[in-house]
């Protein structure tokens, strides 16, 4: 039975990250104290700096050796269960459409575990279960995060070629893409060749964007320097700590603040449409929860592992797909009202999960 001191101790490491996203929002819509520029400047600072930081201290810090591998497999058979039913639905229904598989996908699979994940869950279950958020945080930056990017990028080329090349779509099979283009979904001009193949092209966008994002490298450094690190018992020097962790140690409260900042430069919190946002909302809060416990019963799953997995897939959606499908315009309004009305909800409706999973 949760006890009322479990709840405090959860609510103490959680109310502080809704005063920093509180706090920004009042300074835009309530204070005026920053401008649009100047907020995109903060967000700026912490897209580059502050989160894959963050990223990186976690990351580096967890050891890969005592990864809990069934705990894993459930994350990944979770996503491969509504990837799967997802792409049953976009190819053999009437009403499935790739634009919908990704933000199902999203919606359903990708929280916001780093931010949000890893202190709620430390104070619900222990500090063990802030290192299984850590492992999460891995495969969502190297893996998931680039599986979404394909999606999108797959999406785009099939979108140009259409686009460009209505009458003989079908029979292209080359493309040459300049040096310079980043990605398919901008509509640059593309020369075709007589021979080549799509999905390399795509693969090539893939890999453009991945080395244009912080977090691609914060990820691979710290999984590569906790890799030495565990094995040789290597320390890493104080000067370098302490130059990561001065940054780091601001993340989690900058990238709340960031948050705010976004909910209050939007015109209103439900960007979509009511019926549209409560279908999102039971997505994220119901359908996500409920296949990875079915994914986590089925991999043998039990005790406080299960109620992690479970507390874990009901979190606020993660804002990384937002920017994505922002970027790609593939329903950002959905995505823009998971993440801001997501995050106004998802306290009350993890509290309940806790409740309700510890009776």
């Amino acid at each position: 039975m949760i006890s009322w001191k479990d709840l405090y101790s959860v609510l103490t490491a959680v109310v502080p990250l809704y005063v920093a996203m509180i706090l920004a929002y009042g300074s835009v819509r309530w204070w005026k104290i920053f401008s649009p520029d100047q907020c995109s400047g903060i967000n700026r600072f912490v897209a580059i700096f502050a989160v894959p930081l963050l990223s990186f201290h976690f990351i580096s810090s967890n050891n890969p050796y005592e990864m809990n591998f069934r705990f894993i497999a459930a994350d990944t058979l979770q996503k491969v269960m509504m990837l799967f039913a997802l792409a049953i639905w976009t190819n053999f229904t009437a009403n499935g459409s790739l634009e919908w598989m990704i933000t199902i996908f999203s919606l359903s699979t990708l929280p916001n575990t780093l931010v949000m994940g890893i202190p709620l869950l430390i104070a619900m279950y222990g500090d063990y279960s802030g290192q299984l958020m850590v492992q999460v945080v891995v495969l969502q930056c190297i893996i998931w995060y680039t599986l979404l990017l394909f999606l999108f990028e797959y999406r785009g080329a099939k979108l140009l070629i259409m686009e460009q090349f209505p009458e003989t779509a079908a029979s292209i099979v080359s493309f040459k893409v300049d040096s310079d283009v980043v990605s398919l979904d901008g509509r640059d001009f593309l020369e075709t060749d007589a021979e080549s193949v799509m999905t390399r092209l795509i693969l090539i966008m893939v890999w453009r964007k991945l080395i244009r994002n912080p977090n691609t490298y914060s990820s691979l450094i710290g999984v590569i320097w906790s890799l030495v690190a565990f094995r040789w018992h290597v320390h890493m020097p104080k000067i370098i700590e302490k130059s990561i962790s001065i940054l780091s140690d601001a993340g989690l409260g900058m990238a709340m603040f960031s948050l705010g900042l976004f909910m209050a430069l939007q015109p209103k919190i439900i960007a979509c449409g009511n019926s549209v946002a409560t279908f999102a909302m039971a997505v994220r809060f119901l359908t996500g929860p409920a296949v990875m416990a079915a994914a986590s019963i089925a991999v043998g799953l039990r005790g406080t592992l299960l109620r992690v997995a479970i507390v874990q897939a009901a979190l606020p959606q993660g804002i990384v797909p937002f920017v994505f499908a922002k970027e790609y315009n593939v329903h950002p309004a959905i995505l823009s009202t998971a993440v801001i009305f997501g995050m106004l909800i998802a306290l009350p409706i993890t509290l309940v999960y806790y409740i309700l999973l510890g009776l």
